[in-house]
């Protein structure tokens, strides 16, 4: 089976971006890396076309999920996996997330943090620690009972076939970090099984997460994303309270008059 790997990122470290890039391409040997820059700094795109990956990089800031979205409909393998551009995901866990999904076993596979069989190397400060074990205990309780209940949503690596994402492709309107979340909560109202992988990880410095800023908004994306997995799964109660959530990020990619 064929994988295709999309790292978006945001105005990164073009050095070691590049270094994880060749490793992805050496150890893992995807068929096609993508990297999805967003807003670059001078010369980061020259900085990087020597790199076995395509870069797509676009003028404004998109977000994850919107940059995330636009790579998966790009690419054209079996596999599909997204991993984050600072790295914090060595190799060899980038693999054992990858390597069930390549193999049959289940449709998609997330790297998990918070899971007790993981090794955290390096925490993050205390802010965006004690917000993330909040955040990551109030969606078990929100969007756990559709089929997502796992120790942690957030973590960037995770991976899924083909499958998975043209049934939940339409779905995803987070552009944003809530993006990852409401891609679990939809696939899991949708009948599929996740599968959570202890990885070894590490913070990074240069995060582009504002702790309280996006804790906000993530919030918000987790009450939307509960009640979009509640129209999936059939809910009769979320289904009676539905409206036109808008375009999809997939419609807005397509068309970039709804960029905004």
């Amino acid at each position: 089976m064929s994988l295709g790997i999309v790292v978006p990122a945001f105005r990164p470290d073009v050095d070691a971006l590049g270094s994880y890039v060749r490793e992805l391409d050496d150890r893992l040997s995807p068929e096609t890396i993508r990297i999805e820059l967003d807003d670059p700094a001078a010369g980061a795109v020259d900085a990087l076309a020597h790199l076995p990956a395509t870069v797509n990089a676009v003028p404004a800031r998109r977000g994850k999920g919107a940059a995330v979205t636009a790579g998966f409909e790009a690419l054209d393998t079996d596999t599909l996996a997204f991993v984050d551009a600072d790295g914090a995901t060595p190799i060899e866990s980038v693999s054992a997330v990858v390597d069930p999904v390549l193999g049959g076993d289940v449709a998609l596979a997330v790297g998990s943090r918070r899971h007790p069989g993981s090794d955290v190397t390096h925490h993050q400060g205390n802010l965006r620690r004690l917000l993330g074990d909040g955040f990551a205990w109030l969606a078990r309780r929100l969007v756990g009972g559709f089929g997502a209940r796992l120790y942690d949503y957030q973590c960037g690596a995770k991976a899924l076939s083909a499958d998975v994402w043209r049934v939940v492709r339409d779905h995803l309107r987070e552009p944003g970090f809530a993006w990852d979340l409401e891609l679990l909560a939809v696939a899991g109202a949708s009948g599929f099984r996740i599968r959570e992988v202890p990885v070894t990880w590490e913070d990074k410095p240069g995060s582009t997460v504002a702790p309280v800023r996006d804790a906000l908004s993530m919030f918000a994306g987790l009450v939307r994303a509960r009640h979009r997995a509640g129209v999936v799964a059939g809910s009769r109660l979320h289904r009676s309270i539905a409206r036109d959530p808008g375009p999809s990020l997939v419609d807005r990619a397509a068309d970039p008059r709804r960029q905004r």
